[in-house]
């Protein structure tokens, strides 16, 4: 479990950071139509940091099993050339086309939007390309089960890009953040890539080695489009929610990002870890339905227990959570309604957590021929589900739209290794015990207390339970993934 802890560690840190800058962004900027372009152009950014995460998830397993015949290196060398190929024209169509792109992104609306996105997109495209390269890197120190030096570039990276926006915000203004994350996507490439080099120079690695070799490059390139198309189309379904969420006035929409944002950082430092650190071990055994039922289960068990704290406690005290972090703005009823709307993208969690420990199962398993095709079904079912959920319940119905379809690549996901039937119902099981907990842990308290005391209160009495109780489902599987090597 200590290449877990360190990635949980890291992504704890990069999810606190991206945190901080929204908070910054809240209370510098407002809402105007620079941040309109910042975020449209930031949206794009999201969306390349995701097809590298996918992208290093999808090449661990064959890294792994290439380490372990001894042509690791160039095997990276093979894939750092198919990104190279993807990477160029990303890259020349930003320079070349900035202002088209940004008016597009930006509908066209505002002359100030359309130009900050413009700028933003210069800076933030090469990092994102900077995050495809540090996932390969990444992945080939993992093959090598080293996982601290990958987790320590991203971690660094995203606090030295945080100092540089705090420290340049006031004086330059929007654009600082930019190169913020243009300087996080540096350091996060160049730490990996430096630990690379130094294995390669302690193993006294021959430079014919470096020689690309296996799959041939349009493989590779077909193995990353199956690769990154389920995981852009998890972050599309956030995005094609966003219009129907400004249909319910000025600021419904920048609530239910930060709703969203606030969900998907939990669940990417929790699930997200697990997934990713377990990819390498179970690429090296034998793979069976059994196998996958007791990883996913185990795995979401960890996940769901912090999922379950974190939404009682902003169950209770959200309202006051939010104006302390984001201002006097979202101070009262908007403060409460985004507290309350993180708790009801607690079902979304639950089907995310899912999502993210069992996607790379299916890497290790070979079962991505169906990608794709569950990937376009996905962003088709939750338009009509994002527009029947925001005309019956606002914003809470958004949340349980992309709960729905997010659920239903769940269900596509486990369908596909065999194991629908038992992994669901280890996973209710798990969910219905950690809410049960939670509402006993955090109702009483909230009856009687204050909201920060309720809170506190809720969190002691969660612990406690959970020590008093010790759910003999959780504790098989922490010892399951302790012993997962």
């Amino acid at each position: 479990m200590r290449s877990g802890a360190w990635t949980a560690v890291s992504l704890l840190v990069v999810s606190g950071a991206a945190a901080v800058i929204g908070v910054v962004i809240a209370r510098e900027f407002g809402r105007t139509a620079q941040t309109d372009g910042l975020l449209a152009a930031y949206g794009v950014y999201i969306v390349i940091v995701v097809a590298a995460q996918a992208i290093r998830v999808a090449v661990l397993p064959p890294l792994a099993r290439a380490a372990e015949e001894g042509r690791l290196a160039g095997a990276l060398a093979g894939y750092a050339g198919a990104v190279l190929v993807i990477s160029i024209p990303l890259v020349l169509a930003v320079e070349l086309a900035a202002h088209p792109l940004g008016r597009l992104l930006t509908g066209n609306h505002s002359a100030i939007a359309a130009e900050t996105a413009s700028d933003v997109l210069r800076w933030t495209v090469p990092a994102g390309v900077a995050y495809l390269f540090a996932g390969l890197a990444a992945s080939g120190l993992a093959a090598n089960d080293d996982y601290a030096t990958a987790a320590v570039g991203f971690a660094a990276g995203s606090a030295a890009g945080l100092a540089l926006i705090v420290a340049r915000v006031e004086s330059e203004g929007i654009i600082a953040v930019a190169w913020g994350l243009a300087l996080t996507g540096s350091i996060v490439l160049a730490v990996p890539s430096v630990g690379l080099a130094i294995r390669a120079l302690r193993t006294d690695m021959p430079p014919s080695a470096v020689r690309p070799s296996g799959l041939s490059l349009g493989a590779r390139l077909g193995s990353f489009a199956v690769a990154a198309a389920l995981p852009i189309a998890l972050q599309l379904m956030y995005l094609v929610s966003l219009p129907f969420a400004a249909r319910l006035g000025t600021g419904a929409a920048t609530s239910f990002v930060y709703a969203y944002l606030a969900a998907a950082s939990l669940v990417t430092v929790t699930a997200g870890a697990l997934g990713l650190v377990t990819a390498v071990p179970l690429a090296r055994r034998d793979f069976a339905v059994a196998e996958t039922v007791r990883h996913v289960v185990s795995a979401s068990w960890l996940a769901l227990v912090l999922v379950g704290a974190a939404a009682g406690a902003f169950a209770v005290a959200g309202g006051v959570v939010v104006e302390t972090l984001l201002g006097s703005s979202y101070g009262g009823d908007v403060g409460t309604d985004l507290g309350r709307l993180i708790v009801s993208l607690s079902p979304w969690m639950i089907a995310s957590t899912g999502v993210a420990v069992t996607f790379p199962l299916v890497f290790v398993a070979g079962r991505t021929r169906r990608l794709p095709w569950v990937a376009g079904g996905a962003i088709a079912l939750q338009v009509p589900l994002a527009w029947l959920g925001v005309t019956l319940l606002d914003l809470d119905g958004l949340a349980i739209a992309l709960a729905c379809s997010t659920l239903a690549v769940l269900v596509a996901l486990l369908a596909e290794l065999g194991a629908l039937a038992p992994a669901s119902r280890g996973l209710v099981a798990a969910a219905a015990l950690v809410g049960s907990l939670t509402v006993a842990s955090f109702v009483p308290p909230a009856l009687v207390l204050g909201a920060l005391a309720a809170a506190i209160t809720g969190l002691v009495l969660y612990v406690t339970l959970l020590v008093l109780l010790r759910p003999r489902r959780l504790t098989l599987s922490w010892r399951y993934l302790r012993a997962l090597r």
